[in-house]
């Protein structure tokens, strides 16, 4: 199939015309930065921390004249960034102590972690790498080589995890050359995206991507990343149905979030809204305690009774697994209730 550069050039420019001035983000949602937690000063302040980042088919979600519209609430810099809270640190997983070569992450028996790209499309501040060293863990081709033979050299490794950032911010064609790499691997039978970027720029799902990723001998899985029911647009649920079509396995992994989607009715509704356009509802993760996001935070005894009412609104399988990713465990955690 030859590449459609059109469609290539149209997410391509949404990425590089996504807003990176929070004071601009607010002009277009016609929100006063005096009505937000810390004011101007604030929204300056967590700015300087960690770059705004947001493309205009997210932006096109939110509710204007909201300034507690959930999805603003996950992209906007606010002033309780800059607090120092007690447990909150930048490597709050210990990745580095997992991080073998660059680029590799090697936490879990069966699988690694790639990490494609450092880029995001979209900077949401609870990221619990927000504060990881991708200048050093670059995934370049020349190290490619080196990943190949740490690989070779853990037989038990089956599955490769394509993360970052997000690996969907890297070009197809480079994506597509290190999945023909890895396929000469007789022990990897499976390839693995998480990525946020077909949530937030839908038209990254193209025929350049679907090209290789159904040329491979691997089985291709896609866990996105939505947090709130409102993340489900129609340009969205379009680029889902070319997924399905493509015989492509599609999970959602989620954050439990203070003010955004701490209470079971909204998160029933995000399982059921997944359900209905061919996403199954994966991990609910308890958050991580990555330094200047504590204001996200939920503890775990409110998770569990959160849970807990999951569980009595949906069937079975429709609720996500409530987990917790300690540093030193060889899986993630169930919470339980």
């Amino acid at each position: 199939m030859i590449p459609n550069t059109t469609e290539t050039h149209h997410w391509v420019e949404r990425l590089k015309n996504a807003i990176r001035d929070p004071l601009a983000l607010c002009r277009q949602l016609e929100i006063n930065p005096a009505d937000l937690p810390g004011g101007l000063a604030g929204l300056e302040a967590g700015h300087k921390l960690f770059k705004t980042l947001v493309p205009q088919p997210f932006i096109d979600l939110m509710q204007k004249g909201n300034p507690h519209d959930p999805l603003l609430l996950q992209v906007l810099p606010l002033g309780a960034e800059s607090l120092t809270t007690q447990g909150f640190v930048t490597d709050p997983l210990q990745e580095q102590d997992y991080n073998p070569l660059p680029g590799l992450i090697h936490k879990y028996k069966s699988r690694v972690l790639l990490t494609t790209s450092g880029a995001c499309a979209i900077n949401c501040r609870y990221c619990f790498r927000r504060h990881f060293p991708y200048a050093d863990n670059s995934l370049s081709t020349s190290k490619m080589p080196a990943i190949l033979n740490y690989l070779q050299q853990h037989p038990s490794v089956n599955e490769v995890i394509f993360s970052g950032g997000d690996p969907l911010a890297t070009p197809d064609s480079r994506l597509a050359a290190q999945v023909q790499q890895l396929e000469t691997l007789p022990q990897l039978s499976r390839l693995r995206l998480h990525t946020r970027l077909p949530v937030v720029i839908p038209s990254r799902i193209n025929s350049e991507f679907l090209n290789w990723a159904t040329s491979t001998r691997l089985k291709v899985i896609m866990v996105l990343h939505i947090n709130h029911p409102q993340e489900i647009g129609s340009e969205l649920i379009q680029a889902v149905q070319r997924l399905k079509e493509a015989n492509i396995l599609l999970y959602n992994q989620n954050v439990l979030l203070h003010n955004i989607n701490n209470q079971a009715s909204i998160l029933a509704e995000l399982s059921e809204a997944l359900f209905t356009h061919g996403i199954m509802p994966y991990y609910l993760h308890a958050f991580d305690p990555v330094a200047g996001a504590s204001h996200f935070s939920v503890d775990d005894q409110q998770a569990r009774q959160i849970y807990a009412e999951l569980l009595a609104i949906l069937p079975g399988f429709l609720v996500p697994k409530l987990v917790r990713e300690y540093p030193d465990k060889p899986a993630k955690t169930p919470l339980g209730w």
